[in-house]
């Protein structure tokens, strides 16, 4: 496997790493959904509210109040995260701040992931082993024919010429040709597994003109997979990676809004 592959491997695309929620769950619609905390949380604080006011109880009165004031500010503000509200500066952040969150991932994974340390790290566990670097399949790919044909063409142009002539001249080697051919590629594939070339290769895999390119390659790949992103699928990423923890910021803001609703109905 080389380095591109394993990157590719690695940093698989948008649709592959976000995966919108299945329908028809009842877990999904009990346990992630933070609408459904936030909404529970909001109708239980209205009904202290209406409670309260009802009765004349100012406890629960405040209680509800504050609960409901807590609940529905945070609600707002988990809204003004993913959305843009006309009129309300700094609304919408994740997807006007798109650009941003891409770039900042690029940054990540150049720096953390795919710098010039854990490139040698790789190139050097890949180049370690008996499988390390196998060209037997690309050099058997190769066409050794024109070797063979190089080699004929020297010995007619030698002094060997004019004796080869005697026998028939360049055709007379034709029947040479195939094991010839057979042989050179078997040498090859040799040659290309001993220590000397796997260190020659390593030494120039390793040399910062090559380091340099297999960088730049990364980056592209890392641009392309982020070209295919977009604002709404970046939103939908997030929400799905947070959203259960949104809907507690709307529940605990409801309960220390009550609490504190109850510590200013004794004040009051």
């Amino acid at each position: 496997m080389t380095l591109l592959n394993t990157i590719q491997n690695f940093y698989p695309t948008p649709w592959l790493v976000y995966t919108r929620p299945t329908l028809f769950q009842p877990q999904h619609l009990i346990n992630n959904c933070p609408m459904n905390k936030s909404l529970l949380t909001n109708i239980i604080a209205l009904a202290l509210l209406a409670g309260g006011y009802q009765t004349d109880n100012q406890i629960a009165f405040y209680a509800g109040l504050f609960a409901f004031s807590g609940a529905i500010t945070n609600w707002l503000a988990i809204h003004m995260l993913f959305e843009k509200v006309p009129g309300l500066y700094g609304s919408g952040v994740i997807p006007a701040r798109f650009e941003e969150f891409k770039a900042a991932i690029k940054k990540l994974m150049m720096e953390q992931f795919f710098n010039e340390q854990n490139i040698d790290k790789f190139l050097s566990k890949e180049m370690a082993g008996e499988k390390t670097l196998n060209l037997e399949p690309v050099i058997a790919k190769v066409d050794f024919n024109p070797t063979f044909d190089s080699l004929v063409e020297v010995i007619a142009n030698s002094p060997f010429g004019g004796m080869l002539a005697m026998f028939g001249g360049t055709e007379a080697l034709q029947p040479l040709k195939q094991p010839f051919v057979e042989k050179m590629q078997q040498s090859v594939i040799e040659i290309s597994q001993s220590d000397t070339v796997k260190d020659a290769l390593k030494d120039q895999l390793e040399s910062p003109a090559m380091m340099d390119e297999i960088k730049t390659n990364i980056e592209n790949i890392i641009d392309q997979r982020l070209n295919e992103l977009t604002p709404q699928l970046v939103k939908e990423m997030v929400q799905t990676m947070i959203k259960e923890h949104l809907g507690w910021l709307v529940v605990w803001g409801g309960v220390f809004g009550g609490l504190i609703g109850i510590a200013s109905s004794f004040v009051a």
